[in-house]
């Protein structure tokens, strides 16, 4: 099969590889959509000591069952992998699994490639309406659903009345975005300093968005959502919190930088590190995109895989304005 081969530092080779050899507890995928994720872009920068090359990567993948019980059925695949027996995974708190595996980081391959092995406990079902390229914005968008879960419990103010800045306009942030939007909140600014990104993302998805430069002095809101991650934007979100207010914190950009915790201690800021999702927002956030919850999401960029170097050259420049490139590996 064809595949988008890590080499290292900024290359990547589209060439021919060995199947995936499913095991017994798994069963192979024909990938049709699959988006380059912010985590991809770290490792194709050598940023990600967890994805070491030669490695396929891509996790956000939908396709059609080619083995197995399920042969047939289209599905979008849930990537993080736990054992079911832990105590996290027995609290229903998988992505905290001590033992938890996801495709695109050794040692399983990744679905920038024709064919990806996963186990069918990871798939979700998706009806004939729903385009593969809307099902691949699941995993994504899960990371958003469970920041927005978490950010619910803690705060003091009722969502609804809450106001909210989400920090980044790539998908992660589109996602939780439009979380939010499901879950009824309703004054919610994305930072993002693109501007042509902030311009797609008024005209296609009706989101307010301004450049961060621009947010108006003595500005605070009751929740900020970090989908970035970097040392500066840790700040930005610390300093226009809201005394009682918080701060989830989605983005895995830097590891570097601190918090201003004596601020944070003064105001009693609530800080939420947020990873993935579970399975239970996993389904839920699938479930809403085919029930038409999460909008039309006929937003994306679409590219061949073959070209997968140059979509992540355009992404590093600059250049896209769609919050999310879906590779297709069949053209």
């Amino acid at each position: 099969m064809k595949a988008l081969v890590y080499q290292g530092e900024k290359r990547l080779d589209y060439q021919e590889v060995p199947q995936p050899q499913a095991k017994d507890d798994e069963v192979v995928v024909a990938v049709e959509s699959v988006g380059i994720c912010g985590s991809d872009m770290h490792a194709f920068l050598g940023h990600d000591e967890r994805r070491t090359p030669p490695l396929i990567l891509g996790h956000e993948a939908a396709g059609t069952v080619t083995t197995g019980d399920l042969a047939g059925k289209r599905v979008t695949v849930n990537p993080l992998v736990a054992c079911s027996t832990c105590a996290a995974c027995m609290s229903g708190r998988e992505n905290i699994c001590p033992d938890r595996q996801i495709i695109s980081m050794q040692p399983r391959e990744g679905a920038f490639a024709e064919l990806v092995a996963v186990p069918p406990s990871n798939l979700f079902e998706i009806p004939d309406e729903i385009p593969f390229d809307a099902a691949a914005l699941a995993e994504p968008f899960a990371c958003g659903w469970h920041a927005v879960r978490l950010a619910r419990r803690a705060l003091f103010t009722p969502l609804e009345e809450a106001t909210i800045l989400v920090i980044g306009g790539g998908a992660i942030g589109v996602g939780a975005a439009l979380s939010l939007l499901t879950a009824n909140a309703g004054n919610i600014l994305i930072s993002e300093p693109n501007a042509a990104k902030r311009d797609f993302l008024g005209r296609n998805l009706n989101l307010r968005a301004v450049d961060p430069k621009d947010i108006k002095e003595g500005s605070q809101f009751d929740l900020i959502v970090d989908a970035v991650g970097f040392a500066a934007t840790r700040s930005l979100a610390v300093a226009l919190a809201r005394p009682g207010g918080v701060i989830v914190h989605i983005g895995l950009g830097e590891g570097t930088g601190s918090l201003d915790c004596r601020r944070m201690t003064l105001q009693e800021i609530t800080f939420i590190g947020t990873y993935t999702y579970t399975n239970e927002d996993f389904r839920a956030t699938a479930q809403a995109i085919c029930d038409g919850r999460m909008g039309a999401l006929d937003w994306v960029e679409q590219r061949p895989l073959s070209h997968g170097q140059s979509a992540f050259e355009d992404i590093l420049a600059g250049r896209v304005e769609a919050p999310k490139i879906i590779l297709k590996p069949y053209e």
